[in-house]
C-alpha cells in the first residue's frame, strides 16, 4: 500500500510538470506512514530541461499582485508595459516576445491567442503555488508551440491545502486588491476549494502632465472553483473559472486642454473569459509507473477593444484534449506516447480609424490533431537523454513534424551540463495577439497570406555547486540561439510609408542570441544574494535590411538580496535591475536605466504584514506617449514604451491564514 501511495503522489506532482522536491506546497502531506515535505527551489537539479522554479517563498518576496509581477527577482524573464494607454504587460524570454513562450496552467496549454495581451494580469499572485520557467525547446508532450520556452503555472490545490487564506493589498496609486481562498477535505479522498479575487483602481492620475492617464482605471472580478479526488489508482482534478476585466484609459478630463476643439482620446478594454479544465490520471501498474492520463480544457474569451475611434472586437473559442500513456520499460528506459486535438475559432471585427462603422465579422478556424512519442534513457543521476517527436496536421497549414532533444549529464555532484535542440511552430493571429499596438495613429494592414511561424531553438547550459567557505555557491551559465525560418514581423514605418504598421511574412533572416550567467550564494546565516547578467543580440530583416529589433534591451543586470532573522519573524528583500539600452522604431536609441524594489515582511502567528516599494529610483520615461497633445493625428504613438511609465510607488498588505475550516 505504501508503494502504491508513493507512486500516486509522485504521479500527481510529476504529471503536473514538477518533481516533489521542487514543489512549493507549504503544508506537509501525510499518507499513512509516508510523509513528504516540499521545499522551495530556484534551479531544478532533477529536470532534464533548463528550468527555474519560482516557489511561494520567492513569490511573497514582492507584492506579486499577479503573474506579471512574479518575475521581479527572476533573471531570465523580462516584464515591461506593452503600451502607455492600457496598462498591459508583456514578457520576453531569450530576447523574444512572449508570443513565443508557451503558457501552461498545470501542464495544459492555456492563455494563448486573444487572451495573450492581458494574460499576465489574469492570474492573481496569491492563487499561485509555483511557476516553472523552462528555457529552450520543451517536451513534445505539451504540443508544438513552444519556441523559446514554457511557463507553467501551478495553482493552489484543494488536496494540498486545508483552511482559509486572505490577502489584502493597497498601494499609493490607490489600487486595492482582495484575495480569498478556502479549501476543505470532505473525505480522505475528496476535497474542494474556491478562490476569489477583486482588483480596483479608479484614480485619474497624470504625473507627467501629458494629458493622458499614467495608468488606466481598472476593475477585475476573478473566481476559480476546484475539485480533487485522489485514490490509490485514480486522480481527478476539475477546475472552473470565470473572469471579468475592465480597463478605461486615455486622456484625463481633469488634465486635458479644455480649450482644445478635439474630442478626448479614450481607450476601453472589456473582457469576459470562462474556462474549464479536467485532468484524470490512472495508475495501471505501480511497479513500472505505468499510467494513462486524459486532460481536457475549454475556454471562451470575449474582448471589446476601443482605441480612440479604432475598435477591435474578438471572440476566441478553444477546445483542447490530450490522451497520454507512460511507462518505465525498465529502470533505465521510459516511454511516453500520446495524442492531442486542438480547436480554435476566432470571430473578429476590426474597424480602423476613419472607416465605415459596423464592419463584417471575420471568422477563422483551425483544427489540429497530433501524435507524439518521447523516449527517456536514465543512467542513475549521471545521464539523461530524452529525444521526442511530434506529428501534427493543421487544416490551415497542412502536416508538420516537430523534433526535439534534451540531454543532461552530471559527471559529479558539483557540475551538470544540459543541451537542447528542437523546433517550434505557431499559427499567427496578428491583431488578436498584438491588439495593444492599435494605441497609435498608424494605418494598420495585415497580410492576407501570413505563414505558419517556424523556428529552430538550440541551447546549452552548465550548472555548478561549488563548496566555498563552508557554504555552497551556485553558478549557472547558458547560451541559446533561436533561428526563424518563417515569422510574422511587425514592420513599423517601413516601405509602405511613415506612420504605418504592417503585419507581414519574414523575408530574410531573423534570430536571437542570448548569453546569461548567474550566481547564488548565502553570504551568512539568513542572508542570500543572487547576481545575474545577460546579453541579447536580437535582429530581424525589415524591408531587406537586417537591423536590431526595436524595443529590445541589449543587456540586463540583476542583484537580489534576501535576509531572514534567526526566528524568521522578519524578512527583508531588495532587488535591483539594470536594464540596458536599445533601439526605437526610428533607430534612435533609448538609454539604460536602473530600478530598485524593496519589501519588509513581519510574520505573526496567524498573519503576516508586509510593506514595500517599487521603482524606488523613481525613473520614468519623459514622454511615454509621442505627440500626446495631438492624439487624432498619424504621428500619435503610445506603443514605444521601453521603460517605466510611473514613478516610485509604495504599498502595504496583509496575509492571513486559518488552518482547517
Amino acid at each position: 500500500m505504501r508503494k502504491t501511495m508513493i507512486v500516486v503522489l509522485g504521479y500527481m506532482f510529476v504529471s503536473q510538470g514538477m518533481a516533489a522536491q521542487t514543489d512549493s506546497i507549504v503544508a506537509t502531506h501525510e499518507l499513512k506512514d509516508v510523509v513528504v515535505k516540499a521545499t522551495n527551489g530556484i534551479k531544478s537539479k532533477y529536470r532534464v530541461d533548463n528550468a527555474d522554479i519560482i516557489g511561494q517563498g520567492q513569490l511573497i518576496r514582492a507584492a506579486c499582485c499577479n503573474l506579471g509581477e512574479s518575475f521581479v527577482a527572476n533573471p531570465s524573464v523580462d516584464v515591461s508595459y506593452s503600451d502607455a494607454a492600457t496598462g498591459a504587460k508583456q514578457i520576453k524570454l531569450l530576447g523574444l516576445s512572449g508570443t513565443y513562450v508557451q503558457m501552461l496552467t498545470e501542464n495544459v496549454p492555456n492563455l494563448r491567442g486573444a487572451s495573450l495581451p492581458y494574460s499576465l494580469g489574469y492570474v492573481p499572485g496569491p492563487w499561485m503555488q509555483s511557476i516553472q520557467v523552462s528555457k529552450g525547446a520543451s517536451s513534445v508532450k505539451n504540443g508544438y508551440e513552444s519556441t523559446t520556452g514554457q511557463i507553467n503555472i501551478e495553482f493552489l490545490k484543494p488536496q494540498g491545502t486545508d483552511g482559509l487564506r486572505a490577502n489584502v493589498y493597497q498601494d499609493s496609486e490607490l489600487k486595492t486588491e482582495v484575495n480569498l481562498d478556502g479549501s476543505i477535505h470532505l473525505t480522505d479522498r475528496l476535497s474542494t476549494s474556491t478562490l476569489l479575487h477583486f482588483e480596483n483602481r479608479q484614480t485619474d492620475h497624470d504625473g507627467n502632465d501629458d494629458s493622458f492617464m499614467d495608468m488606466p482605471k481598472l476593475r477585475q472580478y476573478n473566481v476559480m472553483h476546484r475539485w480533487a479526488y485522489v485514490s490509490p489508482r485514480w486522480i481527478s482534478q476539475l477546475m472552473l473559472r470565470g473572469l471579468h476585466d475592465e480597463r478605461e484609459g486615455g486622456q484625463s478630463r481633469k488634465h486635458a486642454d479644455i480649450f482644445s476643439s478635439e474630442p478626448l482620446y479614450s481607450t476601453s478594454v472589456r473582457t469576459n473569459r470562462y474556462e474549464m479544465q479536467w485532468k484524470n490520471g490512472f495508475t495501471l501498474n505501480a511497479d513500472h509507473n505505468t499510467s494513462v492520463a486524459l486532460m481536457l480544457h475549454g475556454s471562451w474569451h470575449d474582448a471589446e477593444n476601443q482605441f480612440g475611434q479604432t475598435s477591435y472586437d474578438v471572440t476566441q473559442k478553444n477546445g483542447y484534449a490530450q490522451l497520454m500513456f507512460e511507462t518505465d520499460v525498465t529502470a533505465n528506459h521510459n516511454i511516453s506516447v500520446g495524442a492531442s486535438l486542438n480547436y480554435d475559432r476566432y470571430d473578429e471585427r476590426f474597424n480602423p480609424l476613419g472607416t465605415e462603422p459596423n464592419p463584417e465579422t471575420s471568422v477563422t478556424g483551425e483544427t489540429t490533431p497530433g501524435l507524439y512519442a518521447q523516449y527517456t534513457y536514465k543512467l542513475g543521476e549521471k545521464l539523461t537523454v530524452m529525444p521526442g517527436v511530434r506529428w501534427d496536421h493543421s487544416d490551415r497549414y497542412g502536416s508538420f513534424v516537430t523534433p526535439r532533444l534534451h540531454v543532461k549529464y552530471s559527471p559529479s555532484k558539483i557540475i551538470t551540463f544540459r543541451a537542447s535542440a528542437g523546433k517550434g511552430y505557431r499559427s499567427p493571429h496578428a491583431l488578436a495577439e498584438n491588439v495593444t499596438l492599435l494605441a497609435s495613429g498608424r494605418d494598420v494592414t495585415v497580410s492576407p497570406d501570413l505563414k505558419q511561424e517556424e523556428a529552430w531553438n538550440m541551447g546549452a547550459s552548465v550548472s555548478m555547486n561549488i563548496p566555498m567557505f563552508g557554504k555552497m555557491l551556485e553558478l549557472n551559465a547558458e547560451y541559446y540561439y533561436t533561428d526563424f525560418l518563417n515569422q510574422t514581423i511587425m514592420n513599423f514605418d517601413g516601405a509602405k510609408g511613415a506612420h504605418t504598421l504592417s503585419f507581414e511574412n519574414l523575408d530574410g533572416k531573423s534570430y536571437s542570441h542570448t548569453f546569461q550567467v548567474d550566481a547564488t550564494y548565502p553570504l551568512f546565516s539568513g542572508m542570500t544574494a543572487t547576481a545575474a547578467f545577460r546579453l541579447n543580440d536580437v535582429k530581424c530583416t525589415y524591408d531587406g535590411e537586417l537591423r536590431q529589433k526595436p524595443l529590445t534591451s541589449r543587456y540586463k543586470g540583476l542583484l537580489t538580496l534576501s535576509y531572514k532573522t534567526p526566528l524568521e519573524l522578519w524578512q527583508f528583500d531588495v532587488t535591483g535591475q539594470l536594464n540596458g539600452d536599445g533601439e526605437l522604431y526610428d533607430r534612435s536609441r533609448y538609454p539604460a536605466y536602473l530600478q530598485l524594489q524593496a519589501q519588509v515582511t513581519r510574520e505573526f502567528r496567524k498573519f503576516s504584514l508586509y510593506v514595500g516599494g517599487e521603482n524606488l529610483t523613481n525613473y520614468k520615461i519623459d514622454n511615454p506617449i509621442l505627440h500626446s497633445h495631438h492624439p487624432w493625428k498619424p504621428v500619435f504613438d503610445a506603443t514605444q514604451v521601453w521603460g517605466p511609465v510611473t514613478g516610485a510607488m509604495a504599498y502595504i498588505g496583509i496575509r492571513y491564514k486559518l488552518e482547517k475550516l
